[in-house]
């Protein structure tokens, strides 16, 4: 009766927490870097990634601006953490990467507002499908256009304060990319799709880490591009229904949480002598080859030239 009953739900409690650990290795902990006087922004700050990344930020004395699209959410994180870490310096700034419009005004509200600049983390990521004001598939304008024109845009500031750094956050999805820069962008029209877009920005993600760096050499400014990790966050919040209860025990079971998927990002963002890195691709704290694809160096600057030209730089 019960006591069987009891006794079956302790065993799988027991098995789940056994295989939970044992497949996952936890991040070193790492002494805190001293951040006090720098400035950083990460996108997408409000959930998952992009507030835990934050919260260390802000643990290390970090002045942080939490560039997010939804105003409540994104106030509602700054105020829990400066209450978590006592530091005052976080603010939120309202930032639609599905805007190229609300990307302008972002970058020109901050760089009158805010002196300095040495960290631009670029979180915030979709794998919804749909299409944006300006014409683009959405997950291809949020993950890599619009994060291409607010990295151009506050370039300049990142250079006045250097060493400054651009972390990328990427995925190991970039493997089944495909990019064709004659057709970038284009709301896809075929049923998988929205995963192919979603594959295609993250391998655009890499390759604009790698022909960044290419054009930042002798700046001081190195940028990053990185895995987290498999992450259970909000990003899989489109799981269509009829998966959700096959995909949530997996994703507990071998997703990392949202604080162990921040580690390489904060890896890439404080850890000292990664200049000699930049452009490379991170994950587990460290670095690894991405796919061949992400190492051409002719199609990233294809990428970049086409880039550009979409966002009307």
């Amino acid at each position: 009766g019960m006591g069987w009953t009891l006794l079956g739900a302790g065993l799988l409690l027991a098995l789940y927490t056994l295989l939970r650990h044992g497949l996952r290795r936890s991040p070193p902990l790492r002494a805190r870097p001293e951040l006090r006087g720098r400035t950083a922004i990460v996108t997408g700050g409000s959930s998952g990634i992009g507030a835990a990344t934050a919260l260390e930020l802000a643990r290390c004395g970090a002045r942080v601006v939490l560039a997010t699209r939804n105003a409540p959410r994104g106030e509602a994180a700054a105020r829990r953490i400066r209450t978590e870490t006592g530091n005052t310096e976080v603010l939120f700034m309202q930032l639609d990467l599905a805007s190229l419009r609300s990307v302008r005004a972002f970058a020109t509200a901050f760089l009158r507002q805010e002196p300095h600049l040495h960290l631009l983390i670029n979180n915030a990521g979709v794998s919804a499908g749909g299409t944006t004001e300006d014409g683009f598939s959405l997950p291809f304008q949020v993950n890599h256009l619009g994060h291409f024109l607010l990295t151009q845009l506050l370039l300049e500031r990142l250079q006045s304060c250097a060493p400054s750094r651009v972390v990328i956050v990427a995925s190991r999805a970039h493997c089944a990319g495909r990019l064709r820069p004659d057709t970038l962008g284009r709301p896809p029209s075929a049923l998988l799709s929205t995963f192919q877009d979603y594959c295609d920005s993250k391998l655009a993600n890499v390759l604009h880490a790698r022909e960044l760096a290419t054009r930042l050499q002798g700046t001081q400014v190195t940028c990053y591009a990185v895995h987290p990790g498999f992450v259970n966050t909000e990003l899989f919040r489109h799981t269509p229904l009829w998966l959700k209860p096959l995909f949530l025990p997996l994703a507990w079971l071998f997703f990392l949480n949202a604080a162990e998927g921040a580690q390489t990002s904060l890896h890439c963002a404080t850890q000292e002598g990664l200049e000699r890195f930049s452009g490379r691709y991170f994950a587990d704290c460290r670095l690894q080859e991405p796919w061949p694809q992400a190492r051409d160096d002719r199609l990233a600057r294809a990428l970049w030239e086409a880039s550009e030209r979409l966002v009307g730089l």
